[in-house]
């Protein structure tokens, strides 16, 4: 019958094998369960590739003899821990293309979002009543405030800015290195802007993109173009451009 070796606690304490095993498991088990939880995807090639190395530095730590110290043992967990990452990193590499900079993006996204919002110079109340000016800005605006041309793209570059960073938060490091050009990015941002950013991040366009399929985020886009139940002409014309611009460069 099977037992449990003699001093199974200190193996358990200190066996490399077993501690980098246990890591291997939680690499590849603890970001699906981040997904199920809050909807925010990884990057599944890092993940595979540092899980691999993991499980293969565990099966490596059985060529080991277990007789060092409790702190030599950790001290070398944590540097073979630290080689695994490192070799993680070199063998994702090729996948990290150079990430579009906020001002490429914004350079793009500014007059797109600027021609489909449309510009109001004086303050007015929007469909809900809230005060709005320029290209859509809500914040500190009060009825009777009027601001110049240049203010309103001021105040645009800001929200798509900001828009944009929160979108980038629902995105894999893969995504934002390797799928985001200007354009790409521009276009998400765009829809962000104009649907908000928890609902597009939350969203099968950001699910399809961050698993690699970016001809099918870009056509996800297009479904974001109903108001109360129904297909509105105006959001159906402006999620086509957003898809036209999101697919520049796609073969």
């Amino acid at each position: 019958m099977p037992r449990l070796i003699t001093d199974w606690r200190r193996v358990l304490l200190l066996s490399l094998s077993f501690w980098m095993q246990v890591a291997g498991l939680l690499v590849l088990i603890l970001p699906e369960l981040r997904y199920r939880w809050t909807g925010q995807d990884y990057d599944p090639y890092f993940a595979w590739w540092l899980g691999v190395l993991f499980l293969v530095a565990g099966l490596g730590g059985r060529l080991y003899q277990q007789g060092l110290s409790p702190w030599r043992e950790w001290l070398r967990v944590v540097a073979v821990a630290f080689i695994v990452i490192v070799l993680a990193v070199i063998f994702a590499w090729p996948t990290l293309a150079a990430e579009a900079t906020e001002q490429q993006t914004l350079d793009i996204a500014v007059p797109f979002i600027a021609k489909e919002e449309g510009e109001r110079l004086a303050a007015y109340r929007d469909a809900v009543g809230i005060p709005t000016i320029g290209f859509g800005h809500t914040e500190d605006v009060y009825m009777g405030m009027t601001i110049t041309h240049a203010q309103a793209l001021a105040l645009l570059r800001e929200d798509a800015a900001r828009h944009r960073a929160g979108l980038h938060r629902y995105f894999t490091l893969t995504t934002r290195a390797g799928r985001l050009p200007p354009t790409r990015d521009a276009a998400y941002t765009s829809t962000a802007f104009n649907c908000g950013v928890t609902a597009i991040g939350k969203s099968t366009a950001t699910r399809r993109l961050n698993a690699g399929d970016v001809a099918g985020g870009c056509e996800a886009l297009t479904w974001w173009d109903k108001a109360g139940g129904r297909v509105l002409r105006g959001l159906f014309e402006r999620r086509r451009r957003e898809r036209a611009l999101c697919m520049i460069g796609v073969r």
